[in-house]
């Protein structure tokens, strides 16, 4: 993966570029049980959820998981009768892997765009976008980066990873998560939701 304007190659450094100040992406939460909300980092998506949300098949996820291309950094499955669990930002990185495959970026290049998302923390994603020419991902952090990619021929198509973000951060909404120091189920925000109109019923 490169960084585009700054002339590194693949295997970086991987320098940001423009001022980031107040473009931070929010961090979901989801209801817990009491009525409070739960951050997103005490939270886990078991297998069929993280599919749902990145539109990818369950084959897919297992696939990626054993070869390590996305491993669920909540909980890795050890064996049978235990439940994998992926983080939101697992989930992110599922639906980005998912749209680059869907492009034909090779896979090795998807490996190292998946490790330099994942070496990063929650700062500055609402701004990035990776563009690929099918044989080179490029980091552009600012719209002057993405139209000199462009115009030198080398940006193909794009991701940008706060769309991927919010789209996630919707689709979860309506789904179940799981706490992860108690395994309570969290209740989505989904209205046609069985469990939660009786919850509401409940109250």
């Amino acid at each position: 993966m490169r960084n585009s304007g700054d002339g590194t190659g693949a295997g970086g450094p991987y320098r940001q570029h423009g001022s980031t100040a107040g473009h931070t992406i929010r961090q979901p939460v989801q209801p817990a049980a009491g009525g409070g909300a739960v951050a997103v980092g005490d939270i886990g998506y078991r297998g069929p959820t993280a599919c749902a949300a990145a539109g990818i098949t369950y084959r897919q996820l297992d696939y990626w998981a054993r070869t390590g291309l996305v491993e669920p950094s909540v909980r890795p499955a050890y064996g049978s009768g235990t439940q994998r669990l992926y983080s939101f930002r697992d989930v992110v990185l599922l639906k980005i892997v998912k749209r680059f495959l869907d492009t034909g970026v090779a896979l090795q290049n998807i490996r190292t765009t998946v490790q330099h998302l994942r070496a990063r923390g929650f700062q500055d994603l609402e701004r990035m976008t990776l563009m690929s020419d099918g044989a080179t991902v490029y980091e552009c952090s600012s719209p002057d980066e993405v139209v000199d990619l462009l115009q030198g021929g080398q940006g193909v198509f794009g991701i940008a990873v706060g769309v991927v973000w919010r789209d996630v951060d919707v689709a979860l909404s309506q789904l179940h998560g799981e706490r992860v120091d108690t395994g309570e189920t969290l209740i989505g925000n989904n209205p046609t939701d069985e469990l939660a109109r009786r919850r509401n019923r409940a109250v």
